[in-house]
C-alpha cells in the first residue's frame, strides 16, 4: 500500500470523527445559511463537549478493532463478538440509536444469529427498519477490503454487518453502495458514488440510481425533513461530497443541511476522507477531536493504521 492510498484510508476514519463531532453540536437544529460559520462547539442533545464524537464514530471503533486483531468480517464469531462490544458500550451511551438501542432490547445472545433475529423482530413490530444506523458506522468496513478482486466480498460483508440491527433492504443497499464508493475512492483518488450499482440486486438498481442522481441535484439541506432515513441521510452526504470544494467544505456543508447533522457529516467524512486523505484535515480540529472509550484522535489513527496492516 503506497503512502498517498494509506493516507485515503486513514483519511477516510479520520474524517468521518472529524465530521461527526462537527455536527454534534448542531444536531436537531435548524438548517444554516450557506454562509455561517460551523464551528466545533459541542453542546447539541447530549451535550458532547467541543470535539467528542458521538455513536457515529463510537459503533465503528469495534469494527476497526476486529480488522486490527486480524478477524475476519466474514465470520460469525467475529460478528458476534462486534455485537458483544455494541451491547455493552449501549448500556451506558447517551447517544445509542432508537433502531439500534430497540435490537439490544430484544438480544438474547451475543451471536450473530441472535442478533440478525432481534433486528427481524423490531422490523417486524415497527414495520420498518431503515434508520441511518447502520450506514453512519459502516466506513470501517471498506477498510478491510482494499485489494484486487474484492468488491464482492465487500459488498455481503457490509449488508451483513448492517443487517445485525437493520434488516430493512435500504440500510443494506446503503452501506453496500457507500463502502463500495469508499473502496474506489481510496484506491484511485476520485469519487464514483455509483460504482458500487452492480453489486445490489438487479430490481433495486434503478431506483438507487435516480435517488444519486436527486442527491447530486440538491443541497444536503433539501432532504433534512426526511430526518433518520438512511437513504435521505445517504443522499444529504451524497450531495455535500459532490459540492464541497475540499474535506473542510464538505464537512461543512454536511452540518448546515439541519436536523442529523453529525451522522450526515460522518457519513460524508468516510467518503469525502478517503477522496482528499487525512492530511486535509485541519490542524485545530485534530487537536480536539475524542470520544468513547476515552481516548483522542491519535489513539484512533494508530488503530486505523494497525487495521490497515491486515487489510487483504
Amino acid at each position: 500500500m503506497d503512502d498517498d492510498v494509506r493516507d485515503r484510508a486513514l483519511g477516510s476514519v479520520l474524517a468521518a470523527a472529524c465530521g461527526d463531532a462537527l455536527g454534534a453540536g448542531y444536531e436537531f437544529g435548524p438548517p444554516l445559511a450557506q454562509d455561517a460559520p460551523v464551528r466545533m462547539r459541542g453542546g447539541g442533545p447530549t451535550g458532547t463537549a467541543p470535539g467528542e464524537w458521538t455513536d457515529d464514530t463510537a459503533m465503528g471503533i469495534p469494527v476497526l478493532e476486529a480488522l486490527a486483531r486480524g478477524d475476519r468480517l466474514d465470520d460469525a464469531r467475529t460478528l458476534g463478538r462486534i455485537v458483544a462490544e455494541w451491547a455493552d458500550w449501549a448500556q451506558d451511551a447517551p447517544d445509542a440509536g432508537v433502531q439500534t438501542r430497540a435490537v439490544f432490547a430484544e438480544l438474547d445472545a451475543n451471536t450473530e444469529a441472535a442478533a440478525r433475529a432481534a433486528a427481524l423482530a423490531v422490523h417486524q413490530a415497527n414495520g420498518r427498519s431503515a434508520g441511518n444506523g447502520s450506514l453512519m458506522r459502516t466506513g470501517p468496513v471498506a477498510l478491510a477490503y482494499l485489494g484486487d478482486g474484492t468488491k464482492r466480498g465487500l459488498a455481503a460483508a457490509a449488508r451483513r454487518v448492517s443487517e445485525l440491527t437493520h434488516h430493512e433492504d435500504d440500510a443494506g443497499d446503503a452501506c453496500v453502495l457507500w463502502t463500495a464508493a469508499i473502496r474506489r475512492a481510496v484506491r484511485k483518488g476520485h469519487v464514483d458514488v455509483r460504482t458500487g450499482i452492480p453489486l445490489l440486486p438487479r430490481a433495486r438498481r434503478a431506483r438507487w440510481l435516480a435517488l444519486l442522481d436527486e442527491a447530486e441535484q440538491s443541497n444536503p439541506a433539501d432532504f433534512a425533513d426526511r430526518n433518520g432515513w438512511v437513504v435521505a441521510a445517504l443522499q444529504r452526504a451524497v450531495s455535500a461530497v459532490t459540492r464541497g470544494s475540499d474535506l473542510v467544505d464538505v464537512l461543512e456543508r454536511a452540518v448546515r443541511g439541519g436536523n442529523d447533522t453529525d451522522t450526515v457529516a460522518a457519513i460524508a467524512g468516510s467518503l469525502a476522507g478517503a477522496r482528499y486523505g487525512a492530511g486535509a484535515l485541519p490542524d485545530e480540529w485534530l487537536a480536539v477531536v475524542h470520544g468513547w472509550p476515552g481516548k483522542r484522535i491519535d489513539w484512533l489513527r494508530t488503530l486505523t493504521a494497525r487495521a490497515l496492516a491486515t487489510t487483504h
